[in-house]
């Protein structure tokens, strides 16, 4: 009898596979041209624009290097065994902001530094026992962070990185599960304030204050945990979004305590990308997130109360990151043309490029048609050895499917 009521589930579920095969065949046929997409051959998983320039930590085990005008990809860089994480920059000329070395780190659990000017391969780094999930840089103090499935956050100096890999410089490792997200500003006195938070909604902060002595250590004290989320936070940039469907605006830390808190941000379904166009060189009073395949727009000019400007059913699949690339161009007269546009990618294997006006003008019947925003369920994990296989969350076995399934 178990047998059967086995069988009958997996009739069922091949049927609803089939129906929603068929939804995001509808859904790529009536979207494949919205946002001039550029289709890569993998997916983006991390993405960093500079000037007229995406750089992309990719599935497909590689990082790349596209012209956002013309869809064109410059540079590859090959190396990574595993698909490319995260990616960072890091001056050649310390303290110039020139940003010529690439960092990349992998799902093969190591971190790497690039020359952008000859592509050339400066160092690799065995840095973590699991997954790196995520990369940041506070170069003025030659601080490089990262963290990993392993539940763990590592400090690295950058110190003389061309003549040498990034040296251990310290760790803390009071997550209980995998840290998805790193945040981080130095500060004037030389010590930096450093948020992490994992996949359980906790968010922790964290003073780091070097130490002297021949190598450089950074000493972390824990200043506070927050638990406005209750599940995976996919995103920090002094907001948060999460799996919980919920963008969080929390001042940390608040100007006073009777300060009327910012109410969360709610979405139909889970947030992995979200925009705060008051941070960024735009400096306008809007919020643009990512729920499902739907990228939305928020007006917070007044924080206590949030509005919904418009939506775009921008992909077939779900939105992984929004950025924002200020297009420099010349008119014909010579003057600098300026227009701002939101970068969005996804697990459709797309980057598409929206004009702000564009998304502040739209309402949900978009030009791709009213159509409700989707979640894909997960195809199983590729089969390989597992001996080999580094053990790994459902959370990540879901989000490894996403990455390799093969439309």
């Amino acid at each position: 009898m178990s047998e059967i009521t086995a069988d009958h589930s997996y009739l069922l579920r091949s049927a609803a596979e089939l129906e929603l095969t068929e939804a995001r065949r509808q859904k790529a046929e009536k979207t494949k041209s919205l946002g001039s997409p550029i289709q890569l051959t993998g997916n983006a998983i991390d993405i960093q624009i500079r000037g007229n320039y995406a750089w992309i930590a990719e599935s497909a085990h590689v990082a790349k290097k596209i012209d956002l005008e013309t869809g064109r990809t410059l540079q590859i860089y090959r190396g990574h065994h595993a698909p490319v994480t995260c990616l960072a920059f890091y001056d050649r000329i310390p303290n110039s902001g020139d940003e010529k070395l690439l960092i990349t780190g992998s799902w093969d659990k190591t971190i790497k530094i690039w020359d952008t000017n000859t592509k050339g391969l400066i160092s690799t780094t065995a840095a973590h026992d699991d997954f790196v999930k995520t990369l940041l840089v506070v170069p003025s103090v030659k601080l490089l962070v990262s963290s990993s499935s392993d539940k763990i956050v590592k400090f690295w100096d950058l110190t003389d990185v061309l003549e040498k890999p990034p040296q251990p410089a310290g760790s803390v490792s009071a997550h209980s599960r995998p840290v998805e997200c790193i945040a981080g500003i130095a500060n004037a006195d030389g010590s930096v304030t450093l948020f992490t938070a994992d996949t359980m909604g906790v968010l922790k902060v964290w003073k780091l204050e070097r130490e002297g002595g021949p190598r450089p250590r950074w000493r972390s004290t824990l200043q506070d945990t927050l638990n406005h989320h209750r599940t995976r936070i996919t995103e920090i940039i002094y907001d948060t979004a999460s799996s919980d469907e919920t963008v969080q605006v929390v001042p940390y830390q608040p100007e006073s305590s009777d300060q009327k808190p910012i109410p969360p941000l709610t979405h139909p379904l889970p947030v992995r990308a979200i925009l705060p166009l008051a941070l960024s060189d735009l400096e306008e009073p809007y919020i643009v997130t990512g729920y499902g395949d739907v990228i939305r727009l928020y007006d917070v000019s007044t924080p206590s109360e949030p509005e919904v400007l418009g939506e775009i059913d921008a992909h077939w699949h779900d939105v992984t990151a929004l950025r924002l690339w200020i297009q420099k161009s010349r008119t014909d007269d010579g003057r600098t043309r300026i227009e701002p546009w939101i970068i969005s990618t996804s697990l459709d294997g797309t980057i598409r490029r929206w004009r702000f006006s564009e998304l502040r003008d739209s309402k949900p019947d978009n030009p791709a048609g009213q159509s409700k925003a989707t979640v894909i369920a997960p195809t199983p994990q590729p089969s390989g050895n597992a001996k080999d296989q580094v053990e790994i969350t459902e959370e990540e076995e879901r989000e490894l499917a996403e990455l390799m399934e093969e439309d």
